[in-house]
């Protein structure tokens, strides 16, 4: 029986799993943000926006305090509708106002608040997941 010196490297096999997503050409991903701008499936953004799988807008929000249900018209006339929305709402996260909150339930939206940074890199995860999933991100200052 042969046995093997310890340290001895093992012969490497052919075979591995491939762990990163296949993520669909038209669908946005959030490659990185930064102090008032986002990069998004190759463009720079220097506003706020909201990310939807399919498309990136500018959103006309600059602070968390400037955040109403009227702000949200894009993601309530996505079709087929938005199952989760992100709101990053900056460096920081911050509570949510009861009546955003409700307003937006009554429009069937699930919202979802967070920092900005983690509201990206969760926009990520759930598109990559195939979810009905947008983001609604406050830019850093």
């Amino acid at each position: 029986m042969r046995t093997k010196q310890p340290g001895t490297p093992r012969p490497r096999r052919e075979t591995s799993v491939e762990i990163t997503p296949s993520i669909p050409g038209d669908r946005q991903v959030i490659a990185g943000y930064g102090p008032k701008l986002f990069r998004i499936s190759g463009l720079i953004y220097e506003t706020s926006v909201l990310v939807f799988t399919d498309r990136t807008v500018a959103w006309p929000v600059a602070a968390f305090e400037d955040v109403m249900v009227e702000n949200f018209a894009d993601v309530q006339a996505t079709t087929p509708p938005v199952e989760v929305l992100l709101l990053g709402v900056g460096e920081r996260n911050l509570p949510v106002p009861i009546a955003l909150r409700d307003g937006l339930r009554q429009a069937g939206i699930v919202l979802e608040a967070m920092d900005t940074g983690a509201a990206c890199r969760t926009f990520n995860v759930l598109m990559a997941e195939d979810r009905r999933v947008a983001a609604a991100l406050i830019a850093l200052s």
